[in-house]
């Protein structure tokens, strides 16, 4: 179920027939009558388990527990209003083999998505990686990138985001 409102809170709303707010909010009530339309029910309380559990915690309800948005990751126009914020002086990102060629010609690019996903330590980056194959980590200098005056900030659920890392604050640590 995690995958599914993945799906339907980050790339498809209209898969189910929803539709986000400018931030990226649903009512937590549309989306429960959406899923049982559509034969996936879920209760209310499965809901917050769900939102309360997820390890990445891709998931968040407003103050009021009402609504309901993915944290980042959209592929869906949406204003996550994130506030720009001092990163640490590296971060990582993990990726495959066969994309280090275009990353070393053009960087990391954020593609359909709103930004690019960077991680604070290695293990999660080796994580991220390895969900498409043998993965390989890049240091990020978002230190001496954020010097440089590009903006960075941080998910509710602890990625760090930013527009796109040029080839030259890239660094290559490991091919497992």
């Amino acid at each position: 179920m995690s995958k599914f409102l993945s799906l339907v809170l980050r790339h498809q709303p209209e898969k189910i027939g929803i539709t986000l707010d400018s931030s990226g909010w649903v009512s937590v009530s549309e989306l429960l009558d959406a899923c049982q339309n559509n034969r996936l029910p879920i209760t209310k309380e499965e809901l917050e388990t769900i939102v309360s559990e997820n390890d990445k915690r891709r998931f968040s309800f407003s103050e009021d527990r009402l609504l309901i948005r993915a944290n980042q990751g959209h592929s869906v126009s949406v204003a996550l209003e994130y506030q720009a914020i001092t990163p640490p002086d590296s971060l990582y990102h993990g990726t495959i083999d066969r994309f280090l060629q275009s990353i070393s010609e053009l960087g990391l690019i954020k593609g359909k998505r709103h930004h690019v996903h960077l991680s604070e330590d290695i293990v999660t980056a080796e994580k991220v990686g390895a969900r498409r194959g043998k993965p390989i980590v890049l240091k990020v200098h978002s230190g001496k990138m954020f010097q440089d005056g590009y903006l960075f900030y941080m998910a509710e659920n602890g990625v760090w985001l930013t527009d796109s890392v040029p080839p030259s604050y890239l660094e290559l640590l490991s091919r497992r």
